[in-house]
């Protein structure tokens, strides 16, 4: 089916008035400037952007990627597309191998469907099990082990045809081993860990090239000692995570992250099931966390995730922040669709792009949304 949108638009970098989007099935086949709205067009109020992709969201509306079923995996990604996400890398937690085996089989089965109005699952991110106990955050102190080239070959197997990336402490034993022998197959992300501004540089050498949800559950920098933060600073290549909530990281720290970092800030959700639920208890993995106030936290204060949507995220880091939208909107699009290695069809309103879409009200509200080419409802 052929149809049009006519309105303001964020195209080639910039936000653009008077754009003409033609969309067939779904993929967008012309984007152009002009003076009015055909009769045939469907002229929008407000702005229309890039859907949003996300490559660090464990949940939403009751369901976690971590319960293992088909059925909460729809779940998931049905929520955030709704709330704009329209690509995500599914995202597990530190947990026993018979978990993790299912809840990657899971993924793996729905990623294969292409259910027409959820998130398309490009990629899993294990977040865990090889990361440092003494920064665990949230995660099942009991279920972190030594990295595993086997175990991670057996996990890699479920789903060949995703996008991998893996968070590890490159300070842990077995780190070096499975960067290297994985490099070429999976990309490693820095988190959860103690390593100080030398060892994470090696880990760059040695096939690191993410940070995950940076300044968080990491050292951090000081003048005298860069820490991993200082490390992803000075980096050329590698991208990084924020949760841009204002609870995680101060909305000053937000604004400098971004401009150290042009190009290479990918905001995250950190999502987990409590997202779009009533405040109250819940469980992650085999934790109970409490969310109160907008902040998800286990019984010692540790955050436990986030209840954030990348709708927020984007609201969050112009209006907290205050950076333009127009640096702001590649956070959550372009830098993502880089890493999850789709930036030749996701990630930007092009022709031959996916015609995945969010249309913002000017308060940055999500108004509408289309997940290759359908509009949710």
């Amino acid at each position: 089916m052929r149809r049009s949108l006519y309105g303001r638009a964020f195209v080639g970098g910039r936000l653009r008035e008077g754009t003409l989007i033609t969309i067939d099935e779904n993929v967008i086949t012309d984007v152009r400037e002009a003076v009015s709205a055909p009769p045939d067009a469907s002229p929008v109020h407000g702005v229309i952007l890039p859907g949003f992709i996300d490559v660090h969201v464990h949940g939403g509306d009751g369901s976690d990627f971590m319960d293992g079923s088909e059925e909460a995996v729809a779940r998931v990604t049905a929520f955030h597309a709704a709330k704009g996400t329209t690509a995500v890398a599914a995202t597990t937690l530190s947990a026993s191998p018979q978990d993790l085996h299912a809840a990657v089989s899971a993924i793996s089965r729905v990623s294969s469907l292409r259910a027409p109005a959820a998130a398309e699952i490009c990629g899993i991110h294990l977040e865990g099990p090889f990361i440092n106990l003494a920064r665990a955050g949230a995660q099942d102190p009991s279920s972190i082990r030594p990295a595993d080239i086997h175990e991670l070959t057996s996990l890699l197997d479920l789903a060949p045809a995703l996008r991998w990336m893996v968070t590890l402490a490159p300070e842990l034993p077995g780190a070096r081993p499975l960067m290297e022998h994985f490099r070429d197959r999976v990309l490693f992300s820095v988190g959860h860990t103690a390593a100080d501004y030398a060892e994470v540089i090696a880990a760059l050498e040695w096939g690191a090239g993410h940070f995950t949800h940076l300044f968080n559950a990491m050292t951090g920098i000081q003048h005298r000692a860069p820490g991993a933060v200082g490390a992803a600073f000075v980096s050329t290549e590698a991208t990084a995570e924020l949760i841009a909530d204002g609870i995680h990281v101060h909305h000053a720290v937000l604004r400098i992250a971004a401009l150290a970092m042009p190009n290479r800030i990918a905001l995250i959700s950190d999502a987990v099931r409590a997202t779009g639920m009533p405040e109250g208890r819940y469980k992650i993995y085999e934790q109970e966390f409490v969310v109160s106030e907008g902040a998800a936290r286990l019984a010692n204060g540790a955050l436990a995730g986030s209840v954030l949507t990348m709708q927020q995220a984007v609201c969050n880091m112009v209006e907290l922040a205050g950076l333009p939208l127009e640096l702001v909107v590649p956070m959550a699009t372009e830098v993502p669709a880089r890493i999850l290695k789709v930036h030749e069809r996701k990630g930007k309103i092009a022709p031959g792009y996916d015609a995945d879409l969010v249309v913002l009200t000017d308060r940055l509200t999500v108004d509408r949304v289309l997940v290759r080419g359908r509009e949710l409802t």
